[in-house]
Order: structure tokens, then C-alpha cells, then sequence
């Protein structure tokens, strides 16, 4: 079994992340880190995992993981995936795996450097919903592509959340832009030339809270919003010149509703619904990570990826301090 060793006790590790890996066919949590060693302790009782450190360079320094997954704030992923890749560990980081596209070239030469595989944790890749939607938007289930609109919302004005917390990498396009953009990239296989945009400030945190996105993919725009002071929605639609792909709940599928995909195909007079009975894309996240790393097929989320979705998220907050394009 592949031993993931796991960077802190953050609630989406033990919400999510963890359970999942339990749950694996071919890996398992073997440790957790944290820098109170009574918190370490209490969660690996709570999981049955076997070890606990009171210190992240303690975990890092033993051969009882072969991975870490990290979920601390933003700010601190790059520190701590180079860390960990210099310890000889793969390493799984919760997304944004960086605030900078530039940083990311940090992280490809510790990979390259240390032979380890470092994977952005975007596990909306993994899920069979969006699967489907690259396989249909491949076999032109709905002509040719001419439109994404997409939208990713919540309402949070917490001022002890990271989420609103400049200096731990708050503010609404690390934390959901980047789904959007992430996932019209994965389904269609195309990068963004260029791209206009607005983004919202919270006056007293600091925080992007709303963005107005429009990006120019040559063959066909994406226009999506986020925002995290307003009511949830999550909603993707790919619209061709012979019918539409609508995404019901393509993020958070067990909050947001069920894990559907419907095609209306006009050219053939024909709608189809695409169910997903609990798709368990953390689990399937971790299986694949397990693979790849041991040297077994599997597609997962790679650097370079990352680096192309930053940029995009980069370009958005240059757009946002003017009016026209920004190049990506």
C-alpha cells in the first residue's frame, strides 16, 4: 500500500481528503503531522492511522510515508511541497499549489531535481462527470464549440477564515476561480489567448470577493464569475453550434446537488441525462496519485498544468486593473 503521510490538521483533509484515502484500493494514511502533537494524536486516533509527529520536519524525515498531501493555507504550498521533495517525497498539495505562475518553476526543478512526483490536487480531474463531458465535447456531441459560461459562489465573511485572509492567500480566485478555468481547460484540451476582466475588493479584508471573467480560446469564450459573498451556485455549460452540455454540480458535487451531466443534442432532436451515483473523486485522486507515482499508468494533474492554469489566474488580476485584453 502506498503511505501518504499527511501535512497538518486542516478541516478539508479531515472532511474530505482523508476518509478518501482510507477508502483507496492502493494507498493509506500512515501518519499525520502537526506542530501541537496532541492535535497530531487525536486526529490519527480518530482516522486508526498508526503514527503521529509533533512536527512537520519530523514526518518528513521518516521512512514510515512515501507521500505527503498538504492542506495548509495557500501560502504556505510552495515552502512546503519543496520541502517535502527534497525529503524524497511525493507530494499531493491542495490547489492553488501556488499564487504565482513563476513559483511554480520552483517546483518543477524540485521534481525534476529529486525525482519525485508533485501533483496539484484538483479533483475535479479524477471525476467521471467530467470524464464524460471531454469524451462528449471530443466525439462533437455538440458540434463545434462556441461558448462556456460557468459560475462558482458562496457566501463567507468570516474574518478568521484564510479564505479572507490576504497574507494566508485569501480571496475568491485562489480558492474557486480556479475550477472554472481549470475545468474548460481539462474538457476541451485548449488554453486562453486572452482575457478581460473585473474584480471586487472587500473593503475591510482585502480580498477579491467577485470577479467577471471573459476569455478569448480562439475557437470558442469562456465567460464565468466567482464570488464568495454571494449565495452558492456552481453551474458549467458548453454550448455548440448543434446542442449544449450542462454540468449540474461540477465542483462539489455532495453540497451542490447531484453529480449529473445533461446533453441536449438539437441537431438530433434528443436530450440525455448522465448520472453519477457518488463518483468519489477524492478517492479516485488518490488511486491515480498512488499509480503515477509508483511508476504504474495514470493520468494526473501535472506541473505544467498548473503552471498554465496560474498563469491564467495571473492574467485575470492583471486584466481586472484595467479596461481591454490581457494577454495570458
Amino acid at each position: 500500500m502506498f503511505r501518504f503521510g499527511i501535512l497538518s490538521t486542516a478541516r478539508i483533509g479531515q472532511n474530505a481528503v482523508i476518509p478518501s484515502i482510507q477508502d483507496a484500493e492502493n494507498a493509506v494514511v500512515s501518519a499525520i503531522a502537526s506542530r501541537d502533537i496532541t492535535r497530531a494524536r487525536a486526529m490519527a486516533d480518530r482516522f486508526s492511522v498508526p503514527h503521529a509527529f509533533g512536527s512537520y520536519e519530523e514526518m518528513l524525515a521518516s521512512d514510515l510515508i512515501d507521500a505527503v498531501y498538504i492542506p495548509l493555507p495557500t501560502s504556505q504550498h510552495v515552502e512546503w511541497t519543496i520541502k517535502a521533495a527534497e525529503a524524497g517525497k511525493h507530494v499531493l498539495c491542495e490547489k492553488p499549489i501556488s499564487l504565482k505562475a513563476s513559483e511554480i518553476d520552483r517546483l518543477i526543478e524540485a521534481r525534476d531535481r529529486n525525482k519525485v512526483l508533485i501533483s496539484e490536487a484538483f479533483m475535479i480531474t479524477y471525476a467521471p462527470v467530467w470524464h464524460k463531458v471531454r469524451d462528449l465535447l471530443r466525439n462533437e456531441a455538440i458540434g463545434r464549440l462556441r461558448h462556456v459560461q460557468g459560475a462558482f459562489s458562496y457566501f463567507n465573511r468570516d474574518p478568521s477564515n484564510m479564505r479572507n485572509i490576504p497574507e494566508l492567500g485569501g480571496g475568491g480566485l485562489p480558492d474557486i476561480g480556479v475550477y472554472p478555468t481549470m475545468a474548460t481547460r481539462f474538457a476541451t484540451g485548449k488554453e486562453p489567448l486572452r482575457v478581460q476582466a473585473t474584480t471586487e475588493r472587500d473593503p475591510e479584508f482585502g480580498t477579491d470577493i467577485y470577479s467577471s471573467v471573459k476569455a478569448d480560446f480562439g475557437d470558442f469564450d469562456l465567460t464565468f464569475y466567482t464570488a464568495t459573498q454571494m449565495a452558492a451556485r456552481q453551474i458549467m455549460v458548453f454550448h455548440g453550434t448543434k446542442g449544449f452540455i450542462e454540468v449540474k454540480s461540477p465542483f462539489n458535487a455532495d453540497r451542490y446537488g447531484a453529480e449529473e451531466v445533461e446533453l441536449t443534442d438539437q441537431g438530433h432532436g434528443r436530450s440525455e441525462v448522465f448520472r453519477f451515483q457518488d463518483s468519489r473523486q477524492y478517492k479516485r485522486q488518490a488511486e491515480a496519485f498512488a499509480r503515477a507515482a509508483t511508476g504504474n499508468q495514470a493520468e494526473v494533474v501535472t506541473l505544467e498544468s498548473s503552471r498554465a492554469n496560474q498563469q491564467f489566474i495571473d492574467a485575470i488580476y492583471r486584466a481586472s486593473e484595467h479596461d481591454g485584453w490581457e494577454k495570458v
